[in-house]
């Protein structure tokens, strides 16, 4: 199938831009890039009862959160934490403030957005370890905001969906929490960027596979690192009793095989998994609801699924 329509008007005005590309800048130029563009085509920001920023105790120090809360409720209400994508590298609260926004007023549940750290100041397995954290404390206080500490999910986008895929995977290792549903907004999952969908869609698709290995590069202390689980989900040899799984996938993404080779192997351990692919758009167009009527339909099928999954027993 080719490019969506609105796709490709968004490709063409991101051409005519003629914005770098990510592996052509230094880190701090990325997020600056990211900061300025990221909000362009996205949803439209969404009046809430409440939204707080504070610090919690993480692994390595303060780790902040973005707290939102749809409406005042007698009764408390469930909990998603979102972690947000960016190769690791870029992105944060600000950037993802207006889905996250959207998700909490359509799921009717308080929505914790993690701003963990990034590389390459923070090397793997720092996000991992503030993403984990978050979700911890998230258990142990919900009740501080609000929020039904029985009634927790996890969601992401690229690198945010590997942090809640791998988020999952911990917390079933641990015992808990108890996740109602994973969010998996085409998640980076594989050791190495060499599926199909990397080599057939490596220019061009707003997300090259040379900035994905520039992504890699400074996310990664070394070699060994492709081999764990917490990096690459895909590489785990338990994937059973993990929660529920939503998985939303772009077509013309190069992250496609590996979020569909993930979501298949979550099917075949025996869990309870959905697969929406959108076969015309490209990586980010969950961001871009603003002019992509596909992306619409996903944030509303992913507020759809949290509130059947919040709902369960």
């Amino acid at each position: 199938m080719a490019v969506d329509p609105q796709i490709q008007y968004v490709l063409d005005l991101v051409s005519k831009a003629a914005y770098p590309d990510y592996w052509e800048l230094d880190p701090v130029s990325a997020r600056r890039q990211f900061e300025q563009t990221a909000p362009i085509l996205d949803a439209r920001p969404v009046t809430l009862y409440q939204v707080d920023n504070f610090t919690i105790a993480g692994p390595a120090g303060p780790l902040p959160l973005r707290c939102y809360t749809p409406r005042p409720s007698p009764q408390p209400l469930p909990v998603l934490l979102w972690y947000h994508g960016g190769g690791f590298v870029i992105g944060g609260l600000n950037s993802y403030d207006a889905i996250c926004r959207w998700l909490s007023k359509q799921a009717d549940c308080i929505v914790l957005s993690v701003d963990y750290r990034l590389a390459p100041e923070h090397p793997f397995p720092a996000a991992v370890e503030d993403s984990f954290a978050a979700l911890n404390w998230a258990a142990e206080h919900a009740a501080d905001i609000g929020g039904d500490p029985t009634r927790l999910a996890v969601a992401g986008d690229s690198a945010g969906g590997n942090l809640a895929a791998v988020s999952s995977l911990l917390a079933r290792d641990a015992g808990s929490p108890k996740l109602a549903l994973q969010l998996l907004v085409y998640p980076c999952t594989a050791s190495t960027p060499d599926s199909d969908s990397q080599q057939r869609f490596a220019e061009g698709y707003l997300l090259s596979r040379q900035s994905i290995l520039w992504f890699y590069e400074q996310y990664l202390r070394d070699p060994a690192d492709r081999l764990d689980f917490r990096y690459a989900p895909l590489l785990a040899e338990n994937l059973s009793d993990l929660p529920p799984a939503l998985l939303i996938l772009a077509g013309h993404d190069p992250l496609h095989d590996e979020g569909l080779a993930y979501g298949e192997r979550l099917r075949a351990a025996g869990n309870q998994v959905e697969i929406i692919d959108y076969p015309g758009m490209v990586h980010a167009f969950y961001s871009m609801s603003n002019a992509v009527d596909a992306a619409k339909d996903a944030l509303q099928r992913s507020a759809e699924a949290l509130r059947q999954a919040f709902a369960q027993p």
